[in-house]
């Protein structure tokens, strides 16, 4: 049966020296890429090669003005055709740059392949750069459809928490910092270094590395991917945070707190919270809106905001049977006696981190005694400040 691998990120140099390491050292190997770029044009064109060059290549149309729905309507018909042919071990899925790893990999387990690895490539002299840039991905002619809205900064930031494995390439540009950050935004991340490219001969030919086994990566692509725990991994209500942390001047707050925030106090400290740390989220309790579990994702300097559907202890217990057991355990370990999972948990990382200005700045955001003690039918009557934001 054929293994899928899918390689992704924005940093395009790290992603396709991963690909080459995997196409050198995986026997019966090839990648596929569809190059988004040509989407202007109106088509997505599609490109199949092995390790001594291009075997076919085609072009996909577009789909409802979409690249990236057109990537998703022909990668199956020929990844399952790859399959089919019986002769290769590894198909890598080269994403185009803005693609993001989980919607392609859920598209490929939901079809029943096999998906053995989702790595994404990163250049650690890039981490904060790209974690700080709030540009629109329209703007950098990156967009995957007329209507994406996403910038630079959340869109890297989702392509390197989802891969449980990080390949990172030799850059002589980066120094114990940007190693240390990429270590406290994904710290379950197994980290896997990769060359720039193959060495060269004194004439310069290229020569490959001669192995006595699989390269680390070769192995990182080979292990096994759970689509769904993955997903569960990232979800708001369940997703796995990094922990408090603080090295090479790089520092993770863990801010949690069992009393809900005053709406309009939050929404006016929010550029000031959004801008105080480099990459931020988690999920957080509105005085308004008690029942309410919602999403925290920052970066970029940009904020996203989104209901995430009830906290557990706003449902009847027969409801309880339908919520995964992932997320019944996560709820379980913030429970609270009179607030259930109720709760905030933010975590913000970023160098230079003012830890106890952003404490006391969220701090000053919660109810005050005054104001917890009027109970949840007076926090329902607090000003809805937060519902341009999530569009109710």
């Amino acid at each position: 049966m054929l293994s899928v691998v899918i390689v992704g990120g924005l940093h395009a140099d790290a992603r396709k020296a991963a690909v080459e390491e995997l196409l050198a050292d995986v026997p019966g190997s090839v990648v596929l890429h569809h190059d988004l770029a040509t989407a202007a044009a109106g088509t997505v064109v599609r490109t199949i090669r092995d390790a001594t060059g291009i075997l076919s290549a085609g072009e996909a149309p577009l789909v409802n003005d979409c690249a990236c729905c057109a990537l998703r309507e022909d990668l199956v018909p020929e990844l399952r055709r790859l399959d089919a042919a019986g002769t290769l071990r590894l198909a890598v899925v080269e994403l185009w740059d803005s693609v993001e790893p989980k919607a392609m990999a859920e598209v490929v387990a939901a079809a029943g392949l096999t998906v053995t690895g989702v790595i994404t490539a990163v250049d650690p002299a890039l981490v904060l750069p790209y974690l700080g840039n709030g540009d629109d991905l329209a703007d950098r002619g990156l967009a995957a459809a007329a209507t994406d809205q996403r910038t630079v900064a959340d869109t890297f930031a989702r392509q390197l928490e989802y891969a449980p494995v990080l390949a990172l390439l030799d850059s002589p540009e980066s120094d114990e910092e940007d190693h240390e950050l990429l270590t406290q935004l994904h710290p379950t991340a197994r980290r896997v270094p990769i060359r720039a490219g193959e060495p060269t001969d004194a004439a310069g030919t290229r020569f490959p590395v001669r192995r006595r086994g699989p390269s680390p990566l070769a192995r990182a692509a080979l292990a096994g991917f759970d689509v769904e725990s993955a997903a569960a991994a990232q979800h708001p209500a369940c997703a796995l945070l990094p922990a408090e942390a603080d090295a090479h001047g790089v520092a993770t707050l863990v801010w949690h707190r069992r009393r809900p925030f005053h709406p309009e106090r939050l929404y006016e400290a929010l550029e000031d919270i959004t801008c105080a740390a480099a990459r931020s989220r988690g999920r957080f309790w509105l005085a308004d809106k008690p029942d309410v579990l919602l999403h925290w994702d920052a970066a970029g300097g940009a904020l996203c905001v989104e209901s995430a559907g009830p906290w557990l202890a706003s449902l009847p217990d027969a409801a309880w049977d339908m919520v995964p057991p992932v997320r019944r355990a996560a709820a379980a370990t913030d429970w609270h006696p009179e607030h259930g999972d109720c709760c905030q948990h933010l975590v913000f990382t970023s160098p230079g981190l003012d830890r106890d200005g952003l404490e006391r700045l969220l701090e000053s955001c919660l109810l005050t005694d005054a104001e917890y003690a009027a109970g949840r039918d007076a926090w329902k009557q607090l000003p809805p400040a937060f519902d341009t934001l999530l569009e109710v």
